[in-house]
């Protein structure tokens, strides 16, 4: 199951509190405070994970806390640190903040850790209160409470290329024959219920990502179709792929509503590297094919494509092209 957003609650540990103790040891009649500090709570840390694409663990686990600090101990023995709590978490996800509803961190690289909640300091002991005037204090401090909060996970997949079209255009056939993704297909719409990610291996051992989205229909900005719950995953796409199926009375209609409700959603996305390709080609004849490979779309920044994703045709050509379009960025 896909996931893309969750809250949880996270609360790093307490520092230790410091002893209050002194020596007792023989022939020294008069020992002196000999308290240990107490140990400092555990973090509780942010890790990115390549090997993660949801939010789905989050959905059995949602409070997260760190181990507190011990407290001090006699003979200057300080307490040990709590554990720090690890949540991995994918690449792509951004962090905010519940009650200001502010954006904490955008963790969108690979390998990254963020210390989202602070342990509490540890308590100094009684031995480091010891002065002149005063040389057996009775007192020591108390640890630090560490931070607490409660934040929302709001994952956006990171893919080259992002797959946009009307409910059964062919967006699933074709990522799970140019990849090894194997999304849901049927011959009816909405068959993707869930953004799909697949890796395209290329020539040479090359090799870029290409996330499939729910299909977006006339009305999706406003909440209409799936559309909407899914559009966030195109923001992280540094190229758009416009699958239009070729058999539809009026493609470049089809197109001005992808590209209108991509606006709608946010302007940044049709400011995208856009490639256009009429899927399907397997449905019309060859001359058909041959007049629509020559159409050009407005508002579009390239030529046109025509492949099956069924049988094979085109989809070599607009790899192809998909590749030099990422090279070029």
């Amino acid at each position: 199951m896909f996931i893309d957003y969750v809250e949880i609650e996270i609360k790093a540990g307490k520092g230790g509190d410091g002893a209050v103790t002194f020596r007792r040891e023989k022939y020294v009649p008069k020992g002196g405070p000999s308290g240990g500090n107490g140990g400092n709570g555990g973090n509780v840390i942010l890790q990115t994970d390549n090997n993660l694409y949801t939010l789905l663990d989050f959905n059995y686990k949602s409070k997260y806390h760190a181990q507190p600090g011990a407290p001090g101990a006699n003979s200057l023995k300080d307490g040990k640190t709590g554990d720090d709590v690890i949540i991995k978490i994918p690449v792509g996800t951004i962090i905010k903040n519940l009650e200001s509803d502010e954006i904490i961190v955008d963790l969108d690289e690979p390998g990254m850790n963020y210390v989202i909640a602070k342990g509490g300091r540890g308590g100094k002991g009684n031995s480091n209160f010891a002065t002149p005037t005063n040389q057996a204090p009775r007192f020591a401090e108390k640890g630090k409470l560490g931070d607490e909060l409660k934040v929302g996970l709001e994952l956006k997949l990171i893919a080259d290329i992002g797959l946009v079209g009307f409910p059964n255009a062919g967006k699933s056939t074709f990522i799970s024959v140019i990849s090894a993704a194997k999304p849901k297909i049927a011959d009816y719409p909405f068959t993707t219920l869930e953004p799909n990610l697949g890796i395209v291996r290329y020539k040479d051992y090359k090799s870029f990502t290409v996330a499939d989205i729910p299909g977006i229909i006339e009305g999706a900005s406003e909440g209409k179709g799936l559309g909407l719950q899914f559009l966030r995953h195109i923001e992280r796409t540094r190229i758009l792929l416009f699958l239009i199926d070729i058999t539809s009375e009026n493609p470049q209609k089809e197109f001005d509503i992808l590209i209108n409700e991509l606006k709608t959603y946010s302007p940044m996305l049709v400011k995208k590297k856009k490639i256009i390709a009429l899927s399907k080609a397997d449905l019309v004849e060859d001359e058909i094919i041959k007049k629509l490979k020559k159409k050009k779309f407005r508002k579009a920044d390239s030529s046109t494509y025509v492949i099956s994703a069924v049988s094979g045709f085109g989809v070599a050509e607009l790899l192809d092209v998909a590749w030099k379009t990422i090279q070029e960025l």
